[in-house]
């Protein structure tokens, strides 16, 4: 059995419950009497250096964070399968009422990464077919773009064919139509901690 005084998410839970909790439990005890009320949902990439909750400083019940390899949205297919993003997409759209979506893309993202060079072996049951959906429109940008501006260049393509794919689910359109829904596209550098925004521009611009 490993030594608990050594592991770091017990630590990190000692730390949480000496300087977080004091301040924190009283708003923690009104999310749990009224439940969440989260203002956007942000689609994510599970990289561990690219934290969503760090980045915004957000507070408790802000966001409702879908985190996946390469921050992907699949299109619209209410077949009956499994699908997980989808399945948060809906809940939070049509049962806690968000005003925002955003895909946050990430610098060096290994699912881009692997879009750009094939997947490794050892990760072909889901990894590969999960990023085979963003393949097409990376390679596409590696025939357009510099060798140099390839990587980040890909990582914005990705952002932009999940917003497409967020398009196809017709309660997400409809709400955007109204005015209701406000959909967003960003890139984070991992690195300078800068945020860039999709614009009708080629690339993704600073955020002022």
């Amino acid at each position: 059995m490993s030594d608990p005084s050594k592991d770091p998410l017990l630590s990190g839970y000692r730390r949480f419950r000496a300087e977080h909790w004091p301040e924190a439990h009283a708003e923690y005890e009104t999310l749990a009497e009224k439940g969440q009320k989260p203002h956007t949902l942000i689609v994510a990439c599970s990289d561990s250096r690219a934290d969503p909750a760090l980045i915004f400083d957000a507070k408790p019940g802000e966001l409702f964070v879908v985190r996946n390899v390469a921050n992907l949205v699949p299109p619209y297919e209410p077949d009956g399968k499994l699908h997980g993003v989808s399945a948060a997409l809906e809940f939070g759209v049509k049962v806690l009422g968000v005003k925002r979506i955003v895909v946050m893309g990430h610098a060096h993202c290994g699912g881009v990464n692997a879009m750009i060079n094939g997947a490794p072996d050892v990760v072909a049951d889901f990894v590969a077919p999960w990023i085979a959906q963003g393949t097409p429109v990376v390679q596409h940008v590696a025939e357009t773009v510099a060798p140099n501006e390839l990587e980040r260049a890909a990582e914005e393509a990705v952002v932009r064919l999940s917003i497409r794919n967020l398009r196809t689910f017709p309660w997400i359109a409809e709400r955007e139509a109204k005015g209701e829904l406000e959909l967003s596209g960003l890139h984070f550098g991992i690195a300078d901690g800068v945020l860039t925004a999709l614009t009708d521009k080629a690339r993704f611009e600073p955020l002022g």
